[in-house]
């Protein structure tokens, strides 16, 4: 069921990964503050979508990053 719901390839799943975890580190050693804040935020966005498969603004536009219907 989850699998149909996915709108994101594995190559777009990795780079979210990985920029979440990159963003949330930075966010620790470098940010303070409000910005602090944000970047953690970012970085749950990306980490929860890239784990999910599911991207809320992809599905809204109608537009899929994976080949499979």
């Amino acid at each position: 069921m989850l699998k149909n719901l996915q709108n994101e390839s594995m190559t777009d799943r990795i780079i979210r990964i990985i920029v979440g975890i990159v963003l949330a580190v930075v966010s620790y050693l470098y940010l303070g503050g409000l910005t602090q804040a944000l970047g953690y935020l970012v970085a749950a966005i990306l980490l929860a979508t890239g784990i999910s498969g599911i991207c809320l603004i992809y599905k809204a536009l109608g537009f899929r990053t994976n080949s499979s219907i």
